[in-house]
């Protein structure tokens, strides 16, 4: 049966049996309704919930565009396990076979063998200059068609695409133009790296890795059918390197490890096994190149639906290519040009396993069918990925898998997937972040850049919708570092308040450590309540001020706004919002110690719990753990050291700028104060002890100082502003002589730091340019004003020295008279103030 061109076609909607649902009643946006349906799992008795993710393509870095779906279907996992209480099985696949990958793995091997040919000498350079040319002008050719053959001038064919216009001229730009920027950008390179290396030495290694965009597809089309595709190596050194990187940066991202990895390479017998029952259920035939496809027809015939996701893309030629991949044979053989392959022949240079067909390859669309249903059955509850794969590759998948499934007799459809849904894309500058557009930064060069945190990122995709498209601009990523700042700020308050990250003198003056993390969390177990984590109520406490009451109200309007959220289709940018405007409350209170310790202590560990829950803080439980998050202490390395040194320095300070001042005396606390903390045993804790020890040590030798409070101020100050700053610590002073708080420097307190030191650099410098300035004006104030014009150019003046004849007698203009009269005066009274000031 033809799904209609505009319409999805009916939805099993899954029922509770005979009773309402135990859980609160969560929405998902499910792709195959595109509405928001109650979510009733299979196995609704056992609490489990069956989830199929669709995984890397290992063949290159992983992107930022990746990040965004795969941190946001960590954060709607852990919503799942963490807060619903639910078992997720989570399956995700690694395709380690694809034209992609045989692509890349046949080009780097068929360059490496080009590379290794190059001679040094002159015949070699031109015949390596000879090869790039050719395969630039079949780029070109391939890719710029409106440019051929005029190689050198591709920019003035394009004019219209560079200036931001469509090809066409309908509608706006987008991918098709931002690959044709890319297009022209790759040419430009290359064409500059010819240029330079005809007039000089050439490095074969070097010059090739420049060009190789457009020296790999021209080597492969030359070369690519003559290689040992039966040497699997070529390719699983490529896949077997990314997927170990891609491992690397979820782990970095905090996105918690699959349950189980399925891999194509693994899994060959079982899709042979798959493609052969959808034949024998007839819905798919083989070609005489042994090649198999779906038959479309044959399955809307039987009663089934094509295309339940996307039926309005059914007929994009341009989706339905890229499909099938660039390696994909044409063939009249095919009863539809909608028909896909499940089974490839594989042609020279091409990987293939043996099949009732003949040696061939897994079809794109089937691996992920087989896998999913080889590792959780004939129907799952949830499956994932990224919005761009839901036509053709979800789509294709959901009708091979209920081709397969399919009742024998073919009486009634198959539901394989009950939700299916679909991460946003991530935008740049109006295009997707693609590695076909080139536009994209990877994870690593984000990370290592300082540009991203791990928590700073996943804190823009929370602030967004996990299925709508995130743009990525100087005001997204503001937005969300004013979000990490105001939780951060907020978790060192309230540590602050509690005494879980501070130290006391006793009357003698001696400090002891108590920022002890574990007792913290013993003290938080003991008073702990169904209030301290994300689920319960706030319990009442023993005070009853208005503060604390009106506190208690909004932690409780909080949790149930959290909940309210996250069963609507899990709304994380809701639940920030709630959070934020839970923290503004607190905030605006601007006496805490009207706040009860249980109040405060209820608040941070439900604030700990959310950011726990949506994995801003490493691995840490939701249930479990101090109030904050990683990054709110200094490191524990420095905590016996750095904490008694801040206390010390306190006390010196709160002296210092008293009325009476410091004594010689007072340099005692230096001794009462145990700064060298225990013996370390770390090249980590050796730096905060020499701080610590150092700073004692200058004190104490300032005991016959003549400004002895003055002198321990600016030692207190170099403590603050370099030895610590300099170790990622600061010390943050505040009024009524209340302790400074040890904290972390953030990237805000340095980016401040760095902009007033430019704006001091600035200001000094324009103060040295005015003092040269007034030199440079001094020194001319020093010629007379009747001696200025005395010189050979004239030959009279009158008795102030102003000329009245040129050179040759003749008298001087009344316009030149006019100026040097001007310039006169201005050198009189550059004089005279030479004259006063040298007087």
């Amino acid at each position: 049966m033809a799904t209609s061109t505009r319409q999805q076609p009916a939805w099993q909607a899954p029922q509770w049996p005979d009773r309402e649902p135990p859980l609160p009643p969560i929405k998902i946006w499910n792709s195959l309704t595109r509405s928001k349906d109650l979510f009733v799992p299979i196995e609704w008795e056992a609490n489990h919930v069956s989830w199929y993710a669709c995984g890397p393509t290992v063949y290159d870095d992983s992107h930022l565009g990746h990040a965004r779906n795969y941190v946001t279907t960590d954060i709607i996992r852990r919503i799942l396990r963490d807060y619903f209480q639910f078992k997720v099985k989570f399956v995700m696949n690694i395709t380690d076979i694809d034209d992609k990958i045989i692509l890349r793995g046949r080009q780097q091997h068929l360059l490496a063998e080009f590379i290794s040919k190059q001679k040094p000498g002159p015949e070699s350079k031109g015949n390596l200059l000879d090869t790039t040319d050719a395969a630039l002008r079949a780029y070109v050719s391939k890719n710029l068609p409106l440019a051929q053959p005029n190689t050198k001038d591709v920019e003035e064919y394009y004019k219209v695409v560079l200036l931001g216009k469509p090809l066409d001229g309908n509608g706006p730009a987008g991918d098709k133009e931002a690959k044709i920027k890319m297009h022209i950008r790759t040419v430009q390179t290359a064409i500059n790296a010819m240029e330079r290396t005809r007039t000089g030495r050439i490095d074969p290694g070097a010059f090739c890795t420049e060009v190789q965009d457009i020296l790999l597809p021209y080597l492969d089309s030359l070369y690519g059918f003559t290689i040992d595709a039966e040497d699997h190596s070529i390719f699983t050194k490529l896949t077997s390197k990314f997927e170990d990187r891609f491992t690397e940066d979820m782990r970095a991202l905090n996105c918690l490890d699959p349950d189980v990895i399925t891999r194509v390479t693994e899994c060959v017998p079982q899709i042979v096994d798959f493609v052969k029952r959808i034949q024998e259920n007839g819905f798919a035939y083989a070609t005489t190149d042994g090649s198999v496809y779906f038959d479309i027809g044959a399955f809307e015939a039987a009663q089934n639906h094509y295309a339940r996701l996307e039926p309005w893309n059914r007929n994009d030629a341009d989706l339905l290519a890229d499909g099938e991949g660039s390696l994909a044979k044409k063939t009249s053989e095919k009863k539809s040009d909608a028909d896909f392959a499940l089974w490839k022949s594989s042609k020279p240079g091409e990987p293939s396993w043996p099949s009732p067909w003949g040696k061939g390859r897994p079809g794109w669309h089937i691996e992920c069918s087989a896998m999913a249903s080889d590792k959780l059955g004939s129907r799952m509850d949830i499956h994932s990925g990224g919005i761009d794969l839901a036509f053709p590759h979800h789509d294709n998948e959901l009708a091979q898998s209920e081709a397969f499934w399919v009742d024998k007799s073919h009486e009634h459809e198959h539901q394989w997937v009950n939700y299916f849904m679909h991460m946003g894309h991530l935008h740049i500058q109006g295009s997707k972040m693609s590695k076909s557009l080139k536009n994209f930064t990877t994870i690593k060069a984000a990370l290592s850049g300082g540009e991203w945190t791990p928590r700073g990122l996943r804190i823009v995709f929370l602030r967004g919708g996990w299925r709508e498209g995130i743009e990525i601009t100087d005001d997204t990523m503001k937005a969300g570092s004013a979000w990490e700042d105001k939780i951060n700020n907020f978790f060192i308050t309230v540590r602050d308040i509690l005494g879980e990250a501070s130290q006391a003198f006793d009357e003698e003056g001696s400090a002891s450590y108590v920022a002890d993390l574990s007792k913290a969390k013993s003290n938080e177990d003991a008073n702990a309540s169904p209030g301290s984590t994300a689920n319960g109520a706030t319990p009442p406490t023993s005070e009853c001020n208005q503060e604390s009451q009106e506190m208690r109200q909004a932690v409780d309007k909080a949790k149930e706004e959290t909940r309210e959220a996250l069963c609507d289709s899990f709304n994380t940018p809701m639940v920030m919002a709630a959070i934020s405007e839970l923290i503004s409350t607190f905030n605006v209170i601007a006496d805490k110690s009207q706040l009860s310790p249980d109040v405060v202590r209820n608040v941070g560990q439900f604030v700990t719990s959310v950011v726990n829950l949506l994995g801003l803080n490493s691995d840490a439980s939701p249930q479990a753990g101090p109030i904050g998050w990683s990054g709110v202490s200094i490191p524990d390395a420095a905590k016996p050291y750095v904490y008694p040194v801040a206390r010390l320095r306190d006390e010196l300070r709160r002296k210092a700028r008293s009325t009476e001042g410091l004594k010689p005396e007072d340099l005692n606390l230096v001794n009462k104060v145990n700064v060298s903390g225990e013996q370390s045993s770390t090249d980590e804790a050796d730096v905060y002890a020499q701080i610590a020890d150092k700073f004692s040590k200058d004190v104490s030798a300032l005991k016959n100082s003549s400004r002895l409070s003055k002198d321990v101020l600016q030692l207190c100050d170099r403590l603050r502003d370099i030895d610590l700053w300099d170790k990622g610590i600061y010390l943050e002073d505040r009024d009524d002589n209340q302790p400074a708080l040890v904290r972390p420097v953030t990237k805000e307190q340095l980016a401040a730091r760095r902009e007033r030191e430019i704006k001091e650099r600035q200001s000094q410098k324009a103060k040295e340019d005015s003092a040269k300035e007034a030199m440079e004006k001094a020194h001319l104030g020093k010629q007379s004003h009747l001696e200025m014009f005395r010189t050979s150019e004239y030959s009279a003046w009158d008795d102030d020295g102003i000329p009245t004849k040129d050179s040759q007698g003749e008298e001087v203009t009344k316009s030149k008279r006019k100026k040097l009269t001007k310039d006169w005066e201005r050198q009189k009274k550059l004089h005279e103030k030479w004259v006063k000031a040298n007087a």
